[in-house]
């Protein structure tokens, strides 16, 4: 009859089992619990590290220009950057509350003025005739237009409403971001040992290649990508002030937004020219308009220069990287997506180009 009774080696093997799965559980609750701790800080330590990359040759010039003091430079970067971000924020909500203030009050007195609907609208396809007559309704009656809309305008103010709680948000996590991004440029040569220590653990030799082009991929993308759709809507914004068109902040906000989803400005010029056409005298509409083309226009000459400046990966590739994470994840997917793709890229170069073992 055999034995039953395990052997020294089987008893070992059993301990050293439950030992090893003792501390891979161990392991896998604290990874757990650290990433649970720093979850609300993922957002702003990534869009610190973005930052941090695209900013960092305009902080190695003012770091050099300080006699190459690290942390007055750093400091200074994060100072101006809360600047540029916080003014222009408060100058967008003051205009809005003056705009929204401004309609209120032409509402309650009766002075706000529509303009009657242009001749033809009615005759447009499927929508035309409905809105011919609200546009007439609200010519001749704001009020009795206004009550129609009340179901809509609650939907609207609704997502007005979570709208401005997300941007509240998003300006909070822009501000933690930028400090983040201060502290690694006071810090950047140990903040760049560790990225290439990291990058050479997970892929040896190539590591550093890795780093670099993740490092060029980022300043690409926001050269590119966010360089070119503030450009847009500032200057867009510009002509906004300029021309006294209502909500002038707004609009430019909505342009920014609408360039970095490669919609570009548009949707939102070609309305306020209309409305200047209808309301302002035709010079004023005509410069408006000889000002704005140029603008719209701006993103086909600048997108290709900047976009692959500084890559060796393929224009096509960053781009729709970033397309693509910016469908899937948001405007920090623009970044996430392009490294990852142009990364993805790369590697499969690097496979098609390594030889088969031989038998």
């Amino acid at each position: 009859m055999p034995d039953s009774t395990p052997s020294m080696s089987d008893r070992l093997f059993l301990h050293r089992s439950l030992e090893a799965t003792i501390r891979i559980g161990l392991l896998l609750t604290i990874i757990f619990w650290c990433f649970k701790i720093v979850e609300p800080f993922i957002i702003p330590i990534i869009w610190g590290i973005i930052i941090a990359i695209a900013a960092y040759p305009l902080y190695s010039r003012l770091r050099t220009a300080l006699g190459d003091r690290h942390k007055l430079a750093a400091t200074g970067f994060t100072f101006a950057f809360l600047i540029i971000m916080i003014v222009p924020t408060v100058m967008l909500t003051e205009t809005l509350i003056e705009g929204l203030k401004m309609v209120a009050d032409k509402i309650k007195d009766g002075s706000l003025s529509i303009p009657p609907p242009p001749e033809g609208l009615d005759k447009l396809m499927l929508i035309g005739e409905p809105l011919a007559k609200f546009w007439l309704l609200a010519s001749e009656n704001i009020h009795s237009a206004l009550v129609q809309l009340t179901p809509a305008l609650k939907v609207i103010g609704s997502w007005l409403l979570s709208a401005a709680t997300g941007a509240g948000m998003a300006i909070l996590h822009f501000i933690v971001a930028i400090i983040v991004a201060g502290i690694l440029l006071a810090n950047s040569s140990g903040s760049h040992k560790i990225a290439r220590a990291i990058t050479q653990k997970l892929a040896d030799k190539k590591g550093a290649d890795f780093a670099d082009l993740t490092e060029a991929t980022v300043r690409s993308v926001a050269n590119g990508i966010l360089g070119v759709a503030l450009i847009q809507s500032i200057l867009a914004g510009l002509g906004f002030m300029v021309f006294g068109v209502p909500a002038a902040g707004l609009w430019a906000l909505l342009c920014l937004l609408l360039s970095i989803a490669q919609i570009g400005i548009a949707p939102i010029v070609v309305p306020i020219i209309i409305y200047l056409f209808y309301t302002a005298d035709t010079f004023t509409a005509m410069a408006f308009l000889a000002w704005n083309i140029p603008i719209s226009l701006i993103d086909n000459i600048l997108k290709p220069i900047l976009l692959g400046r500084g890559v060796k990966t393929p224009m096509a590739v960053i781009f729709i990287g970033a397309i693509g994470g910016l469908l899937s994840a948001g405007v920090i997917g623009l970044f996430i997506g392009a490294v990852v793709l142009a990364l993805g890229y790369e590697l499969f170069l690097l496979w098609l180009n390594t030889d088969s073992p031989t038998e």
